[in-house]
């Protein structure tokens, strides 16, 4: 890994000295004339990064006069031009052709906005009325375009995300993305707190009906935090209009789920607003089962439990912006949402514990209720200046966000008995609440200077204050011993957090010749931690570290429709609050588990090697990448008869249970290649292919263990446009296990069939979709392995699912308001679901 950096940094010092013959090479006397404009989308109006310019003589003369490449917010400078009448031509991977006659004086020209068609919409150099492809292939993400997949109706922002390239979600709902769970969520470039404390559950309060797309960033520049280690995952909502009023509403119910949605937006001279709220409610049944067998000096014991599991909660979620021009040069954006969620898993369980020694055996069943909420606010002010000189912009930032949850659980229990009892007749009961509250302020500050047509300096200051914490209380009764429920002693948790990160970032864009560009960048982050535990007394927990993340990429361009290009970066992974919560849940007497307050964080170094290309509607994008990160934070398991297992106080060692936590112990490397196909075989169908291999290795000298292997999936998405307003579409998402540390994933096979009827004038859709209609669950296996103990285990999710969906549009047809500059605090690493209380 130290020569390959090493290799990098020559290959960086050899383009920055290529770069400065160039500029100090004696040029003759220029013209004084000059081009400026944007390259952007024609549907969705977002920049096209890297798009190629080239200015051409007058018709039929196709040989380039000059050229450049637009930054990566689709701006462009054509310098030192003569004046005369010339052709524009701007292109990229994806997309068709635009041409325009342009008239070059002197001085500066500005051209405005270059609207490229998507590969779906271009025939030639017509432009013909139509939608853009499912997938998109950008320079440094895959783009998932959810609101041209008809299936995702009525869905939820957890059914968006199964669909799109590199990302995979289980049956629990928990997401990776290339086969790792460190990754980011932002919601149109921000953070939420309450995506970042319980992802599985959040997802489920964002209806895929305010979906535009789903970023898949793999290689982010350094104006991102430096947090995920895999990447970030942006899902972009649909926004407001360009001047006038529009809106919509929308209704679904299903056997899964069932919500309704809403809009209204407006934009009236130098004033727009944009909000949506919706509301919904969501019931899935499961069934699991494990086996494990203890290895001890008295021989093999065996623990077996089952049972079946009901989930259900509801949600809500609203949104409202303002965005305000008062003058020319300067714009002023205020953001605010509000998302709650809360529900409950019931379960009953069935424990059968069989040991050579028969005195140890034990029988019971439980009824267990497990029961949770989540209230998020968020406030974001933004204001921007922009200059007379194109591409220069200063803004400043500010955020608040208010992040609070509960949780708990009660159960009885009932010995020597295969089935719940009246609750009068249990054994045992005992009961849990806790909250995690929490506060955030962020402030942040962008510079853009560019230096002529082909130099572009980005950079910028940020700050994050995070406060937050637990609190959780354990009561026990014991029939015949208590009267009433008494707090349990060592049980109860006091713990408060507070996280500050401050950061710098520098980056700096260059043109070598008119095929290669290249940005050398880095970012500075100094993180300050500490932590009270009240409850037990504990002495404070403080640190304090500095953490430089270097990056760069270039992309050499063979032609418009072909490039290759490598990009380098390094990401850092600190835990949050269900990672470091000390609190210990024993809702489960079998397997325990908690949280490590004293985790370090985890460095990521990341390399890609990336070639598009693209001919007339296809496009393929392929990339080779490798992953490596030491000092990784593993989910572990322990017996608690091991000597090594860290076991919190009052636990007592016992062959037939586990202790799970969160540790520092494993160095892992991921070397993946994977492959998006696109295509438009006829001007009805649309077809997307995106399968993935990859190898994986772990290593652990403190599990004295090493896991390697292989690892692949696939993901495929069609749609076919029928007569008379109908469209049909299919998708199909599977994987095959991935090794752990201590076991294996569970493989997976998530498939979905839907067809739209378009209505009232293209104003209605009505949607009926089916999910995994052939088979009536997915089973999730998992097993774990480690010196003491084996271990099975098996999740079955009732996948089987229809939803029916009516959606209404109304007012002005819907188009991409102008951007904004927003918070990304996409620096902390969090489950997929809810860990440690």
């Amino acid at each position: 890994m130290r020569t390959l950096t090493r290799r990098l940094l020559g290959i960086a010092l050899l383009v920055w000295s290529a770069q400065l013959a160039a500029a100090q090479t004696p040029a003759a006397p220029a013209a004084t004339g000059s081009l400026t404009g944007t390259v952007l989308d024609s549907l969705s109006r977002q920049p096209v990064a890297y798009a190629t310019v080239v200015l051409l003589p007058p018709a039929p003369g196709d040989k380039p006069i000059t050229g450049v490449a637009a930054d990566d917010q689709g701006h462009f400078a054509l310098t030192k031009l003569g004046a005369g009448t010339f052709r524009l031509r701007a292109s990229y991977v994806g997309y068709g052709t635009r041409t325009r006659t342009v008239v070059v004086g002197v001085g500066a020209t500005a051209v405005g906005n270059v609207l490229l068609p998507t590969a779906a919409q271009a025939l030639g150099e017509a432009v013909v009325v139509g939608t853009k492809p499912v997938v998109e292939v950008r320079p440094d993400r895959l783009i998932y375009n959810a609101d041209q997949d008809v299936s995702n109706a009525g869905g939820t922002a957890q059914d968006v995300l199964r669909k799109a390239p590199l990302l995979a979600v289980d049956g629990d709902g928990n997401v990776k993305m290339r086969g790792s769970a460190n990754f980011k969520v932002l919601v149109n470039n921000k953070p939420s707190p309450t995506l970042a404390r319980n992802l599985a559950e959040a997802l489920k309060s964002i209806p895929a009906e305010q979906i535009q797309s789903v970023e898949v960033i793999t290689t982010p520049s350094a104006k991102y935090d430096g947090e995920g280690t895999a990447g970030i995952i942006n899902i972009v909502l649909k926004k407001g209009v360009n001047q006038g009023v529009n809106g919509r509403v929308g209704a679904s119910s299903g056997n899964r789920n069932s919500n309704f949605n809403s809009a209204l937006n407006f934009k009236k001279g130098k004033i727009g607003f944009t909000s949506s709220a919706s509301a919904g409610a969501w019931y899935n049944p499961g069934q699991f089962s494990r086996e494990r067998l203890g290895y001890s000096t008295p021989g093999t014991d065996t623990l077996r439990q089952n049972g079946s599991v009901y989930n259900k909660g509801g949600w809500y979620y609203g949104t409202v912006g303002l965005d305000y021009d008062p003058a020319e040069h300067h714009s002023i954006s205020l953001a605010g949402s509000v998302n709650g969620y809360g529900g409950n898993t019931t379960q009953d369980l069935l424990n059968r514990y069989t040991s050579p020694i028969s005195a140890n055996n034990q029988l019971f069943s439980r009824d267990t209720k497990n029961i949770f909420t989540g209230l998020n606010v968020e406030g974001t002010g933004t204001y921007t200046r922009t200059f007379a000189q194109a591409r220069k912009e200063w803004s400043v930032l500010g955020q608040y966000a208010l992040n609070t949850g509960t949780f708990g659980y009660d159960f009885d229990q009932y010995n020597n008995s295969t089935f719940p009892l009246e609750p009068g007749a249990a054994n045992y009961r005992e009961r849990s609440r806790g909250r995690t509250p929490g506060h955030e302020f962020t402030f942040q500050s962008d510079f853009t200077q560019p230096f002529g047509d082909k130099k572009t300096l980005e950079m910028g200051l940020k700050a994050i204050f995070r406060r937050t914490g637990s609190v959780a209380t354990v009561d026990g009764l014991t029939p015949g011993q208590t009267s009433d429920f008494v707090p349990l002693a060592g049980r109860a948790t006091d713990f408060s957090y507070a996280q500050d990160v401050q950061a710098a970032y520098a980056t700096y864009g260059f043109g070598v010749g008119k095929k290669l560009t290249a940005s050398l960048g880095g970012r500075v982050e100094r993180t300050a931690l500490s932590a009270e535990f009240r409850a037990t007394n504990s002495p404070p927990f403080s640190q304090h570290y500095i953490t430089p993340l270097p990056n760069g990429n270039a992309r050499y361009a063979f032609s418009d429709a072909t490039s290759l290009r490598f990009a380098y970066s390094r990401r850092i992974t600190r835990p949050f609050i269900d990672f470091l919560n000390p609190f210990v849940d024993r809702s489960d007497p079998k397997n325990i588990s908690f949280g490590n307050p004293e985790l370090s964080p985890e460095l990521t170094d990341s390399y890609e090697l990336g070639y598009s290309t693209a001919i007339k509607t296809t496009t393929l994008n392929a990339a080779l990448s490798v992953r490596h990160t030491g000092n990784a934070i593993e989910q572990v398991r322990y017996s608690t008869t091991n000597p090594d297992a860290p076991l919190p106080p009052g636990v007592v060692p016992d062959p037939s249970v586990t202790v799970q936590t969160f540790a520092n112990v494993a160095a892992n490397t991921f070397y993946q290649f994977n492959v998006n196909f696109s295509a438009k075989p006829t001007p009805k169908w649309d077809l997307s292919i995106s399968p993935d291999v990859q190898y994986v290795v772990r290593r652990s000298p403190a599990l004295n263990t090493r896991r390697q292997g292989f690892a692949s999936g696939v993901n495929v998405n069609t749609s076919y446009k029928l007569n008379k307003g109908f469209t049909v579409q299919g998708f199909v998402f599977a994987s095959t296990p991935m090794p752990e540390i201590q076991g294996t994933g569970p493989a997976n096979l998530y498939y979905q069939m839907g067809v739209k009827k378009t209505l009232l004038k293209d104003k209605a859709d009505l949607t009926l979709n089916f999910g995994s209609p052939f088979n009536s669950y997915w089973p999730y296996r998992n097993t774990t392995t480690t010196a003491l103990f084996d271990e099975r285990s098996e999740y079955r999710a009732y996948q089987r699912s229809f939803r029916l969906n009516f959606s209404y549009r109304f007012g002005q047809a819907a188009g991409q308001p102008k951007q904004r500059k927003s918070i990304n605090n996409d620096d902390t690493k969090s489950g997929g679901g809810k860990q440690g209380g």
